[in-house]
């Protein structure tokens, strides 16, 4: 009896080998070394910044370099005009480059996103200027700007202006002739995300919209620009922090000039690095320049509702 009750016994199931933690942890290995790499290529610059921006760090003059403490937060606030004016004209470019660049980029994103002949090749042509790099950009405009070969001398030709003018010479053209040249590479940029986030909109609303008898304004009114919000908040912020940081074009086309009325905070701070070889002073703007962004970026999107659901 008892062997037959032992026979009867059913087998012990097999302990279940406890599962490896190695797969899980496999795909954070695998990207370990590229976070660490972009950690320290972010990390290292932005201490540096913040360290230097509290010494007085001229590699020219080393006798004079030391912990300076607020000493360079001082100067900019308190004694240096220079600071303020660049800062304001920073802040004009960024509002009438982003408000333009807003404003012809929708419009051309509505164009493009009709059904018409040739619509590809028409996409083609308005957002290849966004492929151009910005050297290759001012390059181009300094050609087209130049007196002797440029846009002027064939404005001359036909009675209007006088040969010789140079538009990026003059304190009353030169701000709207670099406003045109950013133009014409920032434009896309907007035409871009907002085609894509057009193309997500569904035809019903419209269809639905017409019935009720709603014109185009309305539609565009109650329909489109409510959809666009979210791709109009985030292109308007990531535009408006690339524009306050352009040096390229600036620096390309004007040089800050003349007479430094087109010198931005960031090109105010390349040459006080790379001119005067004053970092300390320097990397001060910099950490400025950065809190400034940073507030802007942080009221900008909690007053605009970025993500959220209109009510």
């Amino acid at each position: 009896m008892a062997q037959a009750a032992a026979v009867a016994k059913p087998p012990t199931p097999p302990r279940r080998r406890r599962a490896s933690a190695t797969p899980r942890r496999l795909p954070y290995l695998l990207i370990a070394p590229a976070a660490l790499l972009m950690l320290g290529f972010i990390a290292y610059p932005v201490i540096s910044v913040f360290y230097y921006s509290l010494q007085d760090y001229n590699p020219t003059k080393p006798w004079r370099n030391g912990f300076a403490g607020f000493d360079n937060f001082v100067q900019a606030f308190t004694d240096d005009p220079l600071f303020w004016d660049t800062l304001v004209f920073s802040a004009k470019w960024v509002f009438v480059e982003v408000g333009l660049q807003l404003l012809f980029g929708l419009a051309l994103a509505l164009i493009v996103n009709q059904t018409f002949a040739g619509r590809a090749l028409g996409r083609a042509l308005v957002f290849s200027p966004w492929a151009v790099s910005g050297v290759l950009t001012s390059a181009i405009w300094v050609l087209l700007y130049n007196s002797q070969t440029g846009i002027t001398r064939y404005l001359a030709d036909v009675g209007i202006g006088s040969y010789g003018t140079s538009w990026l010479s003059d304190t009353g053209s030169v701000f709207w002739a670099a406003v045109v040249a950013d133009l014409w590479r920032g434009v896309p940029f907007f035409a871009i995300l907002i085609l894509a986030d057009l193309q997500s909109v569904s035809k019903d609303l419209y269809e639905a919209a017409e019935v009720d008898g709603a014109s185009r304004i309305k539609q565009f009114w109650h329909i489109t620009l409510p959809h666009l919000k979210d791709a109009i908040v985030l292109s308007t912020l990531l535009r408006a922090v690339w524009e306050f940081n352009n040096v390229d074009l600036l620096y390309t086309l004007t040089g800050g000039g003349p007479a430094g009325v087109t010198t931005t905070l960031p090109l105010y701070i390349a040459n006080t690095s790379v001119d005067a070889h004053n970092f300390g002073y320097a990397s001060a703007l910099t950490t400025v320049a950065f809190v400034i962004l940073l507030f802007c970026s942080i009221v900008y999107l909690r007053l605009s509702k970025f993500g959220g659901e209109d009510k």
